[in-house]
């Protein structure tokens, strides 16, 4: 199987890509040196925030791998693994889990950075061309989807042969289930800290800046308008990088246990290597989309980006056809991966629907913001709520046309490595993705440094139009990320029967009775703990924003001088304001995301008479279930609001005579508000709750022997 060996290549060659497209970056004009002034203090306070928050996850990471290494070791001594001591399975998982934690933190940390050293760049390439500023924004992106995505690939596959897959492909993916642990962990804090920080500092500059005291968006005079401009990277660039992270890690490990099944009959390693080669071949796809993308001057800058994300989907069909051809030789799995991948083009449509000012959900939110914030926040939840239904509809019908397809494979497990494949196809394009999502807070910063700089004209205009655009990019990824965790949810749910009939030395174990008490309650526990981090997360955002009101108050009260444009804002202390409350508020609901599902299996173990294994299935599926369709409703909804804002902003929005209602008008005010009760559902819960779906599953796959 030669064509095993494109992974690490694909792999090196996607690293070499990103730091290249880092090169080109930096390398271009930063701008004035007040531009530079600006980009400075983000970058200050974005590092002093991940500094921060890194070395609170770090020690947090090292406590469970210890807790997690000792629970596994202790109680994992009967899996009967040939040649492994409790001891010895106990130091793999917990190394794994570790590299993995360590891994997203990397993939995040060095994006954040090249994503806030782009902003000044996309800012100063602006007034030169469209072209050049779409270009510099998406190739600043490219750095952390590639570094993220190739930092996946290699780590698992690295962890997969230094546990011994090279002799025992069917033992080496139950030891690095750690590995997709230690990411989910991380990203899941990652995610809320983030998310957290950057919706409080949004909500203190828009209510105390836009609404109060009447000053533009990214004034210079608004203190919280650098805390504003930081929490843009901290949440969208680091915290989705290892979200993403995360996805493809554990995906990738479920997808590699599923295969188990049919290497058992075949006793061919391809089985459990093709998840890997696929991922290789959507690195090599996505970086020639990347390369193709041109904008015309004129021109949506969103049709540029398509035309590099189709491009991507188009190469990725060629390379699913090859993995599928050399390794797999079934043209079943072939269609049952183009039906993932084109899961992933029905997505991008769905959510540019209803969150792009083009079309009728954002329009119909504008228009209610005519009559006030009441009828703006009505309009906006029936908005997300009416999102759930395409999002549910797509990932079943997807699950079954992929599962149809294994399933006339004739193949023992053939319908669920079906699902697998679909899923390995969606996740192909996944570093494109991961670009155009941190286009978007590149594209945001720029604005604001342009705006902070006192720049207008034809700049200005451009600048607009890119940052209309991120809005939708971030958008997209979000729903990317939800629909994509939405098929590995079947796939991981099933890897984590086949990991109970592992351990319980059943051939099968694919029953989960709803009948049974433990299994209802089980149930209600899931959807319990969606909505109770939902709060708490929310609550989290509130809490913050308070703070930061506040400290702007106080500053416009003290210092008169700072409305005058004689005295300068206090930026650091409201950075740092918002950084501690930001990191108090990720700790109560993140420990709630790991705790519970431990504690409904430990629970009913300990009583007998109960299958606690099957209490925790119910937990996993039903959690899974109730976390995709709640993210749907806060993602897409959180968007459109933030874009029916945006219409009032750029000039889109006319009364019954035809003139424009812009900034400063009633109708601004009241969307102003929809968009700030949609900024901690969009960047806060609604991602996080990603996270919290896949970290259900990989918790459960790790710390399985406890239910058992």
């Amino acid at each position: 199987m030669g064509i095993v060996w494109l992974v690490p290549i694909a792999g090196f060659v996607a690293l070499v890509f990103a730091l290249s497209l880092a090169r080109n970056v930096l390398r271009r004009d930063p701008g004035t040196p007040k531009m530079q002034e600006i980009a400075a203090t983000i970058l200050e306070g974005a590092m002093a925030f991940l500094r921060r928050q890194y070395g609170t996850i770090g020690m947090l990471a090292i406590v469970t791998a210890v807790i997690v290494g000792a629970l596994v070791g202790l109680l994992r001594g009967h899996e009967g693994i040939e040649g492994m001591t409790p001891f010895g399975i106990a130091w793999h998982t917990a190394v794994a889990f570790l590299v993995g934690a360590f891994c997203s933190a990397v993939s995040g940390y060095i994006g954040m950075y090249i994503s806030v050293k782009s902003n000044v760049r996309c800012a100063a390439a602006a007034q030169r061309s469209l072209n050049e500023a779409v270009k510099v924004a998406l190739y600043g992106g490219a750095v952390s989807g590639f570094l993220i995505v190739a930092l996946s690939l290699l780590g698992v596959t690295f962890m997969f042969y230094l546990f011994g897959g090279a002799k025992r492909p069917d033992i080496a993916p139950h030891l690095i289930v750690g590995f997709g642990f230690g990411a989910s962990f991380v990203a899941l804090f990652a995610q809320l800290g983030g998310g957290i920080y950057t919706k409080a500092a949004d909500m203190g500059a828009d209510l105390v800046g836009k609404v109060e005291a009447g000053i533009p968006e990214d004034d210079p005079r608004n203190p919280a308008v650098i805390a504003d401009l930081v929490g843009d990277n901290v949440g969208d660039c680091a915290g989705r990088g290892a979200d993403l992270f995360e996805s493809t890690a554990a995906e990738n490990i479920g997808a590699m246990i599923l295969g188990i099944i049919v290497y058992h009959m075949t006793k061919n390693p391809a089985w459990i290597l093709f998840p890997l080669v696929v991922r290789a071949f959507g690195l090599i796809a996505s970086m020639i989309g990347v390369l193709v993308v041109r904008a015309k001057e004129g021109e949506n800058p969103m049709a540029a980006l398509n035309r590099g994300y189709y491009t991507a989907i188009a190469l990725s069909i060629i390379g699913m056809f090859i993995a599928v051809r050399a390794m797999l030789n079934n043209w079943l799995l072939f269609w049952s991966g183009v039906a993932g991948i084109l899961t992933s083009v029905v997505v991008v449509y769905i959510t540019q629907y209803y969150t792009e000012p083009e079309y009728r959900p954002v329009q119909r939110i504008a228009q209610a913001s005519k009559t006030g914030p009441a009828t703006n926040i009505v309009e906006g939840m029936s908005v997300g709520f009416e999102t759930t239904a395409p999002t549910a509809i797509v990932i079943g019908i997807a699950l079954l046309v992929a599962y149809a397809l294994g399933t006339a494979t004739g193949l023992p497990g053939g319908g669920v490595f079906g699902t697998a494949a679909a899923t390995m196809g969606m996740l192909m394009t996944c570093p494109y993705i991961l670009a155009m999502d941190t286009f978007g807070p590149i594209t945001d910063n720029a604005n604001g440094i342009i705006e902070m700089a006192g720049i207008g004209g034809k700049i200005r205009e451009i600048t607009d139009r890119l940052d209309a655009v991120g809005n939708t990019t971030k958008a997209l990824t979000k729903g990317y990320a939800m629909v994509s965790a939405g098929l590995a949810a079947f796939l991981l749910f099933q890897a984590y029967l086949d990991r109970v009939a592992f351990l319980r030395g059943l051939e099968h174990y694919n029953v989960v009775n709803i009948a049974r008490v433990e299994v209802f309650v089980g149930a209600f526990m899931a959807v319990m703990l969606v909505f109770l981090f939902s709060s708490w997360a929310i609550r989290a955002v509130g809490q913050a924003s308070s703070k930061i009101i506040e400290e702007v108050r106080r500053q416009f009260r003290e210092h008169p001088g700072i409305m005058e444009g004689t005295e300068r804002p206090d930026y650091a202390r409201a950075v740092d304001i918002t950084t501690r409350a930001g990191l108090r508020g990720m700790i109560a609901p993140g420990a709630l995301a790991v705790i519970l599902p431990v504690a409904v299996g430990v629970i009913f173990n300990f009583i007998p008479g109960y299958d606690a294994a099957m209490a925790v299935a119910a937990v996993l599926m039903v959690g899974t279930i109730g976390g995709i369709l709640l993210a749907s409703f806060m993602n897409n909804g959180g968007g459109a609001w933030d874009n029916a804002k945006k219409m009032f902003e750029t000039g889109m929005v006319k009364d019954e005579a035809g003139n424009v209602i812009g900034k400063g008008t009633p109708a601004h005010a009241a969307a102003v508000v929809g968009d700030t009760v949609g900024d901690p559902l969009k960047d806060t819960a609604g991602p996080s709750l990603h996270v919290l779906v896949k970290l259900l599953s990989t918790i459960t796959l790790v710390l399985c022997p406890l239910f058992i």
